[in-house]
C-alpha cells in the first residue's frame, strides 16, 4: 500500500484542510490536510486483512462443526445445532461487540488485537458456514461410497477428511468467498464504533467514516470516499461468490 499511495497516508498539511478534491489530491484532504486517497489505498490493509482473516477462521469453525455434526448425526447434531441456534439468537454485530469488550481488544493496533477482532468477526460468521455444510453432509452421508469407506474399517476421521469434505468444497468455497463482504462490513462497523484495531496511524475505512463523521456536511467527499471503498468491495466479492457458485454448481453448468 505505501508503495502505491501517492503521499504519506499520515503526512498533515494544514493549509489544505478540507480541501475538495483536485487534480493534486483526486480524493480531496481530511481536516488535517491528509490526502484521502492515500489514506483509503493504506486503510484496505486493515479491512481486508481482517475480513480474510476472519473468513479464513469463521470457516475453518463453520466446516469442522458442519462435518461433525453432519456426519455423526444423533446428539452430536442436536447439540452443534442448538449451539448455532444460540449464536444466531443475538444480533451479529451484538455479539461481536460483546466478544470484544471482554478481551477488551480496542488498545491500538497490535497482532493480538488482529487476531481478535478476526475472532470476533469469525464467531458471528461461523453459524452460516456450519449450516450449510452440514446440510451437505446430510445429503451425501448415506451414499454407497460413503458406506463402502466405513465398510472396510477405514476410521471416521479418515472418512471425513479423505470422502466427504473434498465433496463438500464447493458450497464451502462458494459462501467462504460471500462471507469475505459481510466480513468487511463488520470490520467497518465496529471501527466506526471506536471497537476495532485502526487508529491515527493506521487507518482503516471505517475509522476513516468515524473520524470526519463531524465535517461531513461541509466536506462531503470525506464520508464518500471511504463509504464508496466499502461497497465496491463488498459488491465485488458478492460478484465473486456469484460467479464461483455458477462455476463450482454443477446443476447450474448443465443447464446452461
Amino acid at each position: 500500500a505505501p508503495l502505491l499511495a501517492p503521499y504519506s497516508y499520515t503526512e498533515q498539511n494544514l493549509d489544505i484542510p478540507r480541501q475538495g478534491p483536485s487534480w493534486a489530491q483526486p480524493l480531496g484532504t481530511d481536516t488535517l490536510g491528509r490526502d484521502m486517497l492515500s489514506r483509503t489505498i493504506v486503510g484496505s490493509r486493515i479491512s481486508l486483512g481482517i475480513g480474510f482473516a476472519a473468513v479464513a477462521l469463521g470457516t475453518v469453525i463453520g466446516t469442522v462443526l458442519g462435518l461433525v455434526a453432519g456426519y455423526f448425526g444423533g446428539w452430536i447434531d442436536l447439540a452443534v445445532s442448538r449451539l448455532l441456534d444460540i449464536v444466531l439468537g443475538f444480533p451479529p454485530l451484538v455479539l461481536a461487540i460483546f466478544f470484544l469488550a471482554i478481551f477488551n481488544t480496542s488498545k491500538g493496533y497490535s497482532g493480538k488485537s488482529f487476531l481478535l477482532v478476526s475472532l470476533a468477526i469469525g464467531i458471528i460468521i461461523t453459524p452460516t458456514t456450519a449450516r450449510i455444510v452440514r446440510g451437505s453432509v446430510l445429503s451425501i452421508r448415506n451414499l454407497q461410497y460413503i458406506e463402502a469407506a466405513v465398510s472396510i474399517g477405514n476410521p471416521s476421521l479418515w472418512v471425513m477428511l479423505r470422502h466427504v469434505l473434498p465433496n463438500v468444497a464447493a458450497p464451502i468455497i462458494v459462501i467462504a468467498s460471500i462471507q469475505i463482504g459481510n466480513a468487511i462490513l463488520a470490520e467497518a462497523a465496529l471501527s466506526f464504533l471506536s471497537l476495532g484495531i485502526a487508529d491515527a496511524s493506521h487507518p482503516s475505512w471505517g475509522a476513516m467514516l468515524q473520524d470526519m463523521r463531524s465535517v461531513w456536511q461541509q466536506a462531503w467527499w470525506t464520508a464518500v470516499v471511504p463509504g464508496a471503498a466499502i461497497s465496491v468491495a463488498v459488491l465485488a466479492f458478492n460478484l465473486f461468490g456469484d460467479a464461483l457458485r455458477d462455476v463450482l454448481d454443477p446443476r447450474l453448468r448443465q443447464g446452461s
